[in-house]
C-alpha cells in the first residue's frame, strides 16, 4: 500500500482564512460535521433496507455493507476526529463516553461479520447493533453534543473534513480488497504522530 501522507500540524489544521477554506473546496464544500452526518444518514438508510429485506442474499450483502460502512466511519471518527476534539476541547468525558461506545459496537460488528442469515441470532445482532448506533448518533448530533461542541471551539472543520474524506477513501478501498488491509500498522503510526504532537505542547 502506498505510504500515507503525514497528518498536518496542529497549526495547519486550525487554521483559519485561506487554508480552510481550500480544504472545503477540495471536499466538496463540506467540512468534518456534514461528513459525519452524512455517514451517519448513510448507515441508517441501510439499516431501514436491512429491516424490509426478506432473502437471506440480501441480507447478507447489507449487513456487509452496513459493517464496512461503519469500520471506515468508526476508523477515521478515532484516528482523526476524536483526537482533534480532545486536544482542542478538553473535554474528556465526551471524548471517552464516544470511544467506549465505538468499541461496543466493533465487538458486535465482529459478530456479524463472524456469522451469515443462517444463525438465528443473526437479525437480533443487526437490531441491536442498529439501536447502539442510533444512540451514539444521537450523543453526537443533539444539541449540546460532540459536533455542537467541535462546532463552537477552535477546530478547522474544513481541513479536519479534507483529511477525514481521504482517509475514508483509504478505508473504503481497503475494505472492498482493492488494497492489502494494514489498518492497524497504519493506525500506529497516525495515532503516535498526533500524541507526539500534543506531548509536545505539554512540554
Amino acid at each position: 500500500m502506498a505510504r500515507i501522507a503525514r497528518k498536518p500540524t496542529r497549526s495547519r489544521r486550525l487554521a483559519r482564512g485561506r487554508n480552510g477554506r481550500s480544504a472545503a473546496k477540495r471536499n466538496g464544500g463540506g467540512d468534518a460535521i456534514t461528513l459525519l452526518k452524512n455517514d451517519h444518514r448513510e448507515v441508517e438508510g441501510l439499516f431501514a433496507q436491512f429491516e424490509k429485506a426478506r432473502a437471506e442474499s440480501k441480507k447478507k450483502d447489507l449487513a456487509d455493507k452496513i459493517c464496512n460502512a461503519l469500520r471506515a466511519h468508526t476508523t477515521i471518527e478515532e484516528e482523526i476526529f476524536y483526537p482533534a476534539f480532545l486536544e482542542v476541547t478538553r473535554d474528556k468525558d465526551t471524548h471517552h463516553e464516544a470511544e467506549v461506545e465505538h468499541a461496543g459496537a466493533k465487538n458486535l460488528i465482529a459478530e456479524i461479520e463472524a456469522s451469515d442469515p443462517s444463525d438465528d441470532y443473526y437479525d437480533a445482532k443487526l437490531k441491536v447493533l442498529s439501536e447502539m448506533i442510533k444512540h451514539h448518533v444521537n450523543e453526537e448530533e443533539q444539541r449540546g453534543g460532540m459536533f455542537a461542541e467541535a462546532k463552537q471551539s477552535k477546530m478547522d472543520l474544513a481541513e479536519l473534513g479534507a483529511e477525514l474524506e481521504q482517509r475514508k477513501q483509504e478505508l473504503l478501498l481497503e475494505l472492498n480488497g482493492d488494497k492489502p488491509a494494514k489498518r492497524d500498522a497504519l493506525a500506529a503510526p497516525r495515532n503516535a504522530t498526533r500524541r507526539e504532537s500534543m506531548d509536545a505542547r505539554r512540554d
